[in-house]
């Protein structure tokens, strides 16, 4: 018999495929990578020395049930913004506003990731880091997305205490409490939160407008956004040294938190004297990196003074 018609078992691969990276998609892996390398630095910052085979194994339990409720948090944002998402270019190909997954289909999803990242974090880490963990999601989840975001122009502002949570989540993870260096590394995220998205909003404007959404630069116009993210970064240079100041770190993060906050400081500075989308977008890139590389130097101070 030729073998030009696939068997109904071949030929369902494709599909089975396609739905598991639309369930996947719903998760935002981007997002979620940068939240669990976050709670990485966390945990590892959290331990004296270079953490033991027991540590390493509640790490990589953390790390598990943290990834699971943050994609909990990010597939329920995709159902509660399913028409938002449907109206704005940046987010238009997701699966559930493209009505490739139903909202029965999404909100099972979330809750099976929720609940298996809890049992995780219960059974394998700690009662506080799920308890904790679990407020991040209702804080991300309910009171940012549903309540907040719709509201007021201050959304990222207020909603960016669940986004800082990470580090917290890992300290918690290893030490089984909240110290104050873990704070610190959470009011460093809380005071990077607004210029990161506001460079974002600024060139995404139209879309947020047509959505509906009262981000900054809709309701307060391109300049007033502009200085704020200016003064955000200047303030968030100040909150970054708090570390070195504590005691939790040397000289080595002192340099690279400097730079790194000046280059954010010029970035804002160019981007409120002359405006345009390109040098917005730049903002934005280059405050992941930002972020991403003062984590590294905290982790390579760390290390390194030992």
């Amino acid at each position: 018999m030729p073998d030009t018609i696939a068997s109904p078992q071949v030929a369902a691969a494709p599909a089975l495929l396609s739905s598991w990276r639309q369930y996947y998609v719903l998760t935002k892996p981007r997002v979620v990578q940068l939240i669990v390398f976050c709670a990485v630095i966390g945990m590892l910052l959290a331990v004296p020395g270079v953490p033991t085979a027991a540590e390493a194994l509640t790490a990589v339990a953390a790390c598990a049930g943290i990834w699971l409720v943050a994609g909990a948090a990010a597939a329920f944002n995709c159902l509660v913004e399913q028409g938002i998402d449907a109206r704005m270019k940046r987010t238009a190909w997701r699966p559930t506003a493209r009505g490739e997954l139903s909202r029965t289909q999404t909100l099972l999803f979330s809750s099976v990731l929720c609940g298996l990242g809890m049992v995780v974090l219960a059974v394998w880490v700690n009662l506080l880091t799920m308890w904790l963990t679990l407020a991040t999601f209702v804080g991300y989840a309910i009171v940012y997305t549903v309540l907040l975001k719709p509201m007021t122009p201050q959304n990222i502002v207020i909603g960016g205490a669940s986004g800082a949570m990470p580090p917290v989540l890992g300290w918690a993870a290893m030490r089984g409490s909240v110290d104050p260096e873990a704070l610190m590394l959470c009011l460093i995220i809380f005071l990077w939160t607004p210029p990161h998205f506001w460079s974002l909003a600024l060139y995404r404007v139209e879309d947020y407008a047509r959505a509906g959404l009262p981000m900054l630069p809709v309701t307060h116009g391109n300049a007033f956004t502009r200085l704020h993210i200016l003064l955000y970064t200047v303030v968030l240079l100040a909150g970054s040294l708090l570390p070195f100041i504590y005691g939790m770190s040397g000289w080595f993060y002192l340099a690279s938190a400097l730079v790194l906050g000046g280059l954010f400081v010029a970035y804002a500075w160019r981007l409120w004297r002359r405006y345009s989308d390109e040098l917005a977008r730049k903002t934005f890139r280059f405050s992941i990196i930002h972020l991403m590389l003062m984590f590294a130097a905290l982790l390579v101070d760390h290390y390194w003074i030992l």
